[in-house]
């Protein structure tokens, strides 16, 4: 009787063994949140004469302060994605490539456009 249990017992393990190596674990991590912006995209009508006097900016010069205060409470992922929607959706009044007005806007606050970031 003992050998018989035993038999059974080892068929059993080598059946387990065979179905747990038979099941796979596919898992996809989700893909990573896009990121949003908290503040009202309007109040950055405030850049739109940084913008407009592309020509007039001096090395230097001090930075337009209306507009950069909204960057204070905002991380620079976030900033940049209001900035960028904010030139998308034409806010600012300036036609102007998102990506260009990004980086001007960014450089006259003294701030660096995030790494890969793309408007």
């Amino acid at each position: 009787m003992a050998s018989m249990a035993l038999k059974t017992t080892a068929f059993l393990l080598t059946l387990n063994l065979l179905f747990f190596s038979l099941v796979s674990s596919d898992t996809t991590p989700a893909p990573a949140a896009a990121p949003t912006c908290s503040a009202d995209i309007l109040k950055f009508g405030v850049c739109a004469g940084l913008l407009n006097n592309l020509g007039g900016v001096v090395v230097g010069s001090p930075p337009t302060l209306p507009c950069c205060n909204l960057f204070l409470n905002l991380v620079s992922l976030e900033a940049a994605t209001c900035v960028c929607n904010a030139i998308k959706a034409n806010v600012l009044g300036v036609n102007i490539d998102a990506s260009f007005g990004l980086s001007m806007v960014f450089n006259n606050c003294g701030q660096k456009v995030p790494t890969g970031f793309e408007c």
